[in-house]
């Protein structure tokens, strides 16, 4: 499995996760697992995915949740699983 981690974190609008779930399923991203919370109107999601099958590259993937968080108001950032947990180790 090629594991990525997704984060979005921004004021909550209508639609936030339906956007992010449709980019990934038009690119045969499949999400493994979700979690999302809103706190005082500010929306935040972490997601698990698997790129196996996926039609895009991850480079390509970063740049386009990029630009789609900066269409939707929001950030959405992109991380390999190995790095995010070398990162958050303790």
């Amino acid at each position: 499995m090629d594991k990525i981690i997704i984060t979005v974190v921004g004021k909550d609008t209508v639609g936030i996760i339906a956007k992010v779930c449709t980019y990934l399923s038009e690119n045969n991203i499949n999400i493994l697992d979700i979690s999302q919370t809103i706190v005082s109107g500010f929306f935040n999601m972490m997601m698990i995915a698997d790129m196996s099958s996926a039609k895009i590259g991850f480079g390509e993937l970063c740049e386009a949740m990029d630009a789609l968080g900066e269409k939707i108001g929001v950030s959405v950032k992109c991380q390999k699983e190995e790095i995010f947990e070398m990162m958050h180790r303790i």
